[in-house]
């Protein structure tokens, strides 16, 4: 099963919902095997067909924390989680995605995952109508090498994130579980995945010279533990920021590199490389962050984003349309062929009838009602036969004669009984008489069928024609 792997750029706010696009996009294509195919970068109609399409959602888009989940399932469950984050955001959460992370955190508490719904609606749909059918959306925090993952309440306090979302629609903790996750001191990993880039310009259709001597914002991805936000930021502040936010934690900053292509720009070949702002950071290839993308468990599509091959959307109706023509029209032929084959044979059983009618009228013209012609002529033929003295084959007297004609070894005075009705001849054998095995063989040679009756010892004789 192949799969692509595709990062997904963050949500520009200076766009409004009608206008929403997606660049060209990086993938990285693997084979059944996890082999590398294909990388690269493409629009989103010309990427890759795979088995299975994978996600990583940008950090400035999600908003992941901890809180205590009540026991529900399927739509009560998404109806309730709304309320158990209001308190944490500051746009509606009946305008937001929430996803669960299958790991739960210990007594009760889940690990969510918060996503702007019209913006995660907009993606996923427009990678259904690409042709992108089994998709599945991870948070790119989750892609990177963590320090630690800590999976539990006591080991690791709920950190609450305090950097900006893709929909800018949260706010920080309270200040106890703040102080309460201050006396942990949690190693900090930190990836640079890239300059920001507005598309907000490129939509209208302008270009925009950037100075040289400016220092680009970065998209700064952060993980604490099991926790993680994103951040745009310019480059100068990634180091105070990341101080400020570990305090005593050890830190650990990465670079995204070997990214096909370029972030797209508007006219910035001249923005300086990523790494060479932070010459301390250790290289993460884009590679390795899509390679870890298939391992991680953490699917945003849930709910009504979960996937379902078995749902007819408009995508898939348009690709099966000239399958489903061909269909119907198959079984349309194979109607009217099937019905035009059944008034033939049908107009050849009548002139067959009206052919074998004929035939009895004129053999036999006094005949009144035909009912069966076949058998009213055999019956015709066989009163005929009898009128001129011929034996018919199912009288006694013939069949009489071809078993005295076949009796062979068995002696005549060995018969006990002849019983004679419907045109069959039963014999009875006296008990100590041997009937030899060949003599329903001699019975055929003579023109009749013999059958022999395990329970009585009977014998029914009958013409065999």
């Amino acid at each position: 099963m192949s799969t692509l792997i595709v990062l997904l750029p963050p949500r520009d706010l200076a766009v409004p919902l009608p206008e929403w696009q997606l660049p060209d996009l990086p993938f990285l294509l693997l084979d059944k095997a996890g082999r590398t195919q294909r990388t690269g970068r493409s629009s989103l109609a010309l990427l890759p067909r795979a088995s299975e399409t994978i996600l990583m959602v940008a950090a400035r888009d999600l908003l992941m924390l901890a809180a205590t989940v009540p026991p529900l399932k399927g739509p009560r469950l998404r109806q309730a989680l709304p309320n158990i984050v209001e308190d944490q955001l500051i746009q509606d959460p009946q305008t937001c995605h929430i996803a669960l992370d299958p790991e739960p955190l210990g007594g009760g508490r889940r690990l969510l995952a918060v996503i702007d719904r019209g913006w995660f609606r907009f993606i996923c749909e427009s990678f259904a109508a690409a042709g992108q059918r089994n998709v599945r959306a991870v948070p790119v925090m989750r892609c990177l090498p963590q320090a630690a993952l800590v999976k539990a309440e006591a080991a690791a306090p709920a950190l609450t994130q305090t950097g900006a979302s893709g929909d800018g629609a949260h706010v920080g903790a309270d200040e106890a579980e703040t102080t309460s996750a201050s006396a942990v001191a949690m190693p900090v990993v930190a990836a640079v995945l890239g300059t920001v880039a507005p598309t907000a310009p490129a939509l209208l259709g302008e270009r925009v010279s950037e100075p040289t001597d400016r220092v680009p914002h970065v998209e700064l991805a952060i993980v604490r533990g099991l926790y993680g936000e994103g951040l745009a930021l310019p480059a100068a502040a990634v180091a105070p920021t990341l101080r400020t936010l570990a305090g005593d934690a050890p830190v650990k900053l990465y670079t995204l590199s070997g990214l096909p292509g370029r972030e797209p720009h508007l006219g910035s070949a001249t923005l300086p490389d990523v790494a060479k702002l932070f010459p301390g950071a250790q290289p993460l290839t884009f590679e390795t962050l899509a390679r870890r993308a298939c391992d991680c468990r953490f699917d945003l599509c849930q709910f009504e984003f979960s996937v379902q091959p078995w749902r007819l959307d408009r995508a898939l109706l348009r690709r099966l349309r000239v399958p489903l023509w061909l269909a119907v029209a198959s079984i349309v032929i194979a109607l009217i062929g099937a019905n035009v084959q059944w008034l033939m044979l049908a107009r050849q059983r009548d002139a067959i009838r009206a052919q074998m009618t004929a035939l009895l009228f004129n053999a036999f013209p006094k005949t009144t009602v035909v009912l069966d012609a076949p058998d009213q002529m055999s019956r015709q033929l066989q009163q005929l036969r009898v009128a001129a003295g011929e034996l018919s084959p199912d009288d006694f007297l013939s069949l009489a004669e071809g078993l005295a004609r076949s009796l062979g070894s068995v002696p005549v005075n060995g018969i006990a009984a002849l019983d004679y009705h419907d045109r069959r001849l039963e014999v009875m054998f006296k008990q100590e008489v041997k009937v030899d095995p060949d003599l329903g063989k001699r019975l055929a040679r003579n023109g009749l069928a013999g059958a022999i009756d395990s329970s009585t010892g009977k014998w029914t004789i009958r013409n065999a024609q």
